[in-house]
């Protein structure tokens, strides 16, 4: 009994381990060395769950993810957030960036070597002095009188002038969401996290982008950071561009693509 107990369970090793190969690409080509971490941060208006179609993916594809929070207070100190969180992590990270989150990540992996590859998605990616909003285009639906497109919300402990600012109803659904169906666009709106409106314009610091290899996915209906600003970014970086037909929020209605060219630059910087 124990002899058919000992072949059965070699068997089922055999097979697992034949399954885990084919479904772990991945893994199998990290056996060699530290498998990569990736760090995913969301943006404005938008928590951790906004990755959560990638994440999954990811997963499912045997990585190792990680979706720390952006805290949407002021670039600088997100930017030190992230940096510091990234900073516990052993081995090699490649770090994804989406929306305002791509000006996060362009501040937190300056001078970290872990870091072997920047992901943009729908993302800005500042030079050292530049602000997100100014960056986001001339046909943006965000460049418009700001009562238009914001409420304005105080927060306890603002700097002088400084409030939350919350996409208006319409400016959600219609632009940030846009290409999302209607009805969950409805259901992200009402949990949208704010953004500082001295985040937006608070200068960026020295880009990492100059330093370390960079993908971007561009969105070609972006209506919130226009198709030519994310071109024109992306070019300055030197990034590898992958253009997807989606809006905003292409991580929500795009994720197989998405998902391809972070494991792209995996690959690329192993």
């Amino acid at each position: 009994m124990h002899h058919h107990r000992t072949r059965f369970l070699a068997a089922l090793g055999a097979v697992v381990g034949v399954l885990l190969a084919a479904v772990t690409p991945a893994a199998a080509s990290y056996q060699n060395g530290p498998r990569p971490t990736v760090v995913l941060v969301h943006g404005a208006w938008a928590d951790g769950s906004s990755w959560a179609k990638v994440t999954n993916r990811l997963l499912d594809d045997a990585y190792q993810v990680r979706v720390p929070p952006n805290p949407l207070r002021s670039l600088p100190t997100d930017a030190a957030t992230i940096r510091n969180f990234l900073s516990t992590l052993s081995g090699p990270i490649v770090l994804v960036g989406h929306s305002y989150g791509g000006a996060v990540i362009t501040n937190a992996a300056t001078g970290n070597p872990n870091v072997k590859a920047l992901v943009y998605v729908d993302a800005f990616a500042p030079a050292e002095g530049e602000a997100v909003f100014p960056l986001a285009g001339a046909e943006s639906a965000l460049a418009v009188p700001p009562e238009t497109v914001f409420d304005f919300v105080p927060y306890p402990g603002a700097p002088a002038d400084d409030v939350d600012l919350y996409l208006k109803h319409d400016t959600f659904v219609q632009s940030f969401a846009s290409g999302v169906p209607p009805s969950q666009a409805e259901r992200l709106y009402p949990a949208q996290r704010p953004l500082t409106l001295g985040a937006g314009f608070s200068p960026s610091g020295p880009p990492a982008w100059a330093t370390i290899p960079s993908w971007y996915v561009l969105g070609t209906k972006d209506l919130i950071i226009t198709p030519t600003a994310q071109e024109f970014m992306a070019t300055r970086a030197h990034s590898t561009i992958t253009r997807i037909p989606t809006g905003h929020l292409g991580l929500i209605t795009a994720p197989d693509p998405i998902t391809s060219v972070i494991e792209k630059a995996i690959r690329a910087t192993r």
